[in-house]
C-alpha cells in the first residue's frame, strides 16, 4: 500500500481513553457486561480527581459508552472542559449474555465450561446471549478508528471500559486475542495511544498518579 506524504498523513489523533471510575460490582468481582452499574463513592471520587488532572489538556471532544458507570465519569471531565459528552453505544462493555451479574466464582462453580472458555480467551466462544471476544474486539477497534477519522490532528477522550482498553492496548501492541493479560486495566486510569486513521500507536499506560491522593486517604481512613 502506498503512503501519502500530504498533510492529511501526518494529521494523527491523540487518543486519551479512560476506564470508568470504581463500581460496588468491581469490588465484588461480579461481571458487569452490559448492566448499567453506577460508580460508588469512590468511583465518584476517582471522577473528579480525574477531571482535575485534565483540566489543562486541549481535549477537543469526550465521548463516552453511553452506560452510567462510563458517563458518570466523563460527566465530570467534559463540565470542566466546557464540553458536552457524546454517548457512544460501540464503546460498551463486552456483552457476557447470561453470565452477567454473576461473581467469577459464582460462574466457576456453575458454569464451568463456559469459565473455562472464558479464561482461556477463546475468540470465538461467545457466552448464551452474549458476544464473542473476536466480535468485541473488532467492535471496539473499529470504533476507535472510526472516530480517530473524525477528529484528525485533535485530543479527544473516550471513556469506556476495562475490556476496550484491553482490546485497544492489543491492537497497538500488536498482541494476539489468545494472549494472556500482563498490562493493567485500572478505574479511572488514563491511557494514551495515537492514531493514523488506520492504526494505533501506545504512548502511555494505565497513569493513576492523579489518584494517589485517594489512596492515601483510603489509607488514613484505615487507621484507628
Amino acid at each position: 500500500m502506498s503512503q501519502s506524504t500530504g498533510p492529511q498523513s501526518l494529521a494523527y489523533t491523540h487518543l486519551i481513553v479512560i476506564r470508568h471510575g470504581e463500581t460496588a460490582w468491581n469490588r465484588e468481582r461480579r461481571l458487569q457486561g452490559q448492566l448499567d452499574i453506577p460508580l460508588n463513592d469512590t468511583g465518584r471520587a476517582q471522577a473528579s480527581a480525574l477531571a482535575e488532572a485534565l483540566a489543562g489538556e486541549p481535549i477537543d471532544a469526550v465521548y463516552s459508552s453511553d452506560l452510567g458507570r462510563a458517563m458518570q465519569t466523563a460527566a465530570p471531565l467534559a463540565e470542566t472542559l466546557g464540553l458536552q459528552v457524546r454517548p457512544e453505544r460501540r464503546l460498551r462493555e463486552r456483552c457476557y449474555g447470561d453470565l452477567e451479574g454473576m461473581t467469577y466464582a459464582e460462574v466457576a462453580e456453575k458454569r464451568p465450561e463456559d469459565f473455562a472458555r472464558w479464561q482461556a480467551r477463546v475468540p470465538d466462544y461467545a457466552p448464551p446471549e452474549g458476544e464473542s471476544l473476536r466480535e468485541f474486539h473488532d467492535r471496539a477497534v473499529e470504533v476507535a478508528l472510526y472516530l480517530s477519522r473524525r477528529h484528525p490532528g485533535e485530543r479527544i477522550a473516550l471513556v469506556a471500559h476495562g475490556g476496550v482498553l484491553d482490546c485497544l492496548y492489543r491492537e497497538a501492541a500488536g498482541m494476539t486475542l489468545e494472549a494472556p493479560r500482563e498490562h493493567e486495566l485500572l478505574n479511572a486510569s488514563v491511557n494514551r495511544l495515537r492514531c493514523d486513521t488506520a492504526h494505533l500507536t501506545l504512548l502511555q499506560w494505565a497513569d493513576v498518579s492523579h489518584l494517589e491522593a485517594l489512596a492515601l486517604d483510603e489509607v488514613d481512613r484505615r487507621v484507628p
